[in-house]
């Protein structure tokens, strides 16, 4: 069942997504600029877990889940502009901002879907917390927003194969890798492909 708390976090994160694309669309956001928020939001992380910070813990209070508060607050933050910072700098710009929206909207929709009214294990990854209409209404998401910078069939197997990396967790030295990575890393590489070889 979708927390109050998830429901937040889950808008935050379409929201910031919306946005950072709309600024790099219009090139008001360089990859130096998210390089220095990904290293502002290490330092805020490391400060609010002595102090409390104006808007940072704010958010914290808000969005962050429990876990992540004690270990890493603001981690889904920071991964988040990991993963932009990474198709920015890995893909052309309309990939990039393809793989951005995937992020954006499929990762949010299909926690916000998957958690208030999923009912059916996926089948991708029956171990996976994340049910089976999240991954299809986050790939549905996912294709609408990407639709604006790709052709449609880029856009849809893009949006449903990072859809499908979120679910299976891809695990790198025992530790699955946050999907705020995974999930652009894998749009962009994938209509990057098709584009390059089909």
């Amino acid at each position: 069942m979708l927390t109050t708390q998830e429901f937040y976090r889950q808008i935050l994160h379409a929201v910031i997504g919306v946005l950072t694309v709309i600024l790099f669309y219009y090139n008001l956001l360089s990859p130096l600029a998210i390089f220095l928020m990904i290293i502002s939001g290490i330092v805020a992380s490391f400060l609010s877990k002595r102090i409390r910070l104006p808007v940072f813990s704010f958010f914290l209070d808000k969005c962050e889940r429990d876990n992540d508060k004690k270990t890493f607050p603001g981690k889904g933050m920071v991964f988040f502009f990991v993963g932009v910072l990474l198709v920015i700098q890995l893909f052309e710009k309309n990939i990039a901002l393809a793989a951005m929206m995937i992020l954006a909207l499929g990762d949010s929709v299909s926690h916000l879907i998957g958690g208030s009214f999923g009912q059916i294990k996926n089948i991708f990854n029956g171990k996976s917390k994340k049910l089976f209409e999240g991954t299809i209404a986050g790939t549905i998401a996912g294709f609408l927003g990407a639709l604006f910078f790709v052709p449609l069939p880029e856009a849809l197997v893009g949006s449903f194969a990072a859809m499908i990396a979120e679910v299976v967790e891809i695990d790198f030295n025992h530790n699955t890798l946050d999907d705020n990575i995974v999930v652009p890393l894998v749009a962009g590489t994938v209509i990057f492909l098709m584009r390059n070889y089909l």
